[in-house]
């Protein structure tokens, strides 16, 4: 049997369980913040890409996603406005995952490469997911603003 989630929150309370999480905030909002950074720092190489996937207002989009992604991170880390933080990151992956990695409709020659990219989008949706089931609760070591 699961436990419900208001338990979990207790969870924290055992020796360097919200050291892990922290580390664990750290670990994946500093990933996201960085593919953000990455987005502005290579905007130009990204909107050739988004363009060759058919997306309108690419450069637009480029831009707007990597804001996203640079400010949710940060926000992870922090612990500041989770929910929100986590459903965004989580939107945008839902909708970016199969739109750029559809590794089923592209020649063989790039198939690994867009299947490696859909897998390791669809952990970070994991990711979010479970930031956003938790974000509930008293993150440890968390500014705790919009908690």
């Amino acid at each position: 049997m699961l436990p419900e989630i208001t338990s979990i929150a207790l969870q924290f309370e055992s020796t360097g369980a919200g050291i892990v999480f922290l580390l664990a905030r750290v670990l994946f909002g500093g990933v996201l913040a960085f593919m953000g950074l990455n987005h502005f720092l290579n905007a130009d190489a990204m909107t050739g890409y988004a363009q060759a996937k058919g997306v309108p207002a690419a450069r637009l989009g480029v831009l707007g996603s990597g804001g996203l992604l640079l400010v949710a991170g940060a926000a992870i880390v922090l612990g500041v406005f989770p929910a929100l933080a986590a459903g965004a990151v989580a939107a945008f992956l839902l909708v970016a995952t199969p739109l750029f990695h559809a590794f089923w409709a592209v020649p063989e020659d790039q198939q690994q490469s867009e299947m490696t990219d859909f897998l390791k989008n669809t952990v970070m949706l994991g990711g979010a997911l479970l930031f956003l089931a938790l974000a509930g609760t008293s993150w440890p070591y968390a500014l705790g603003v919009g908690l």
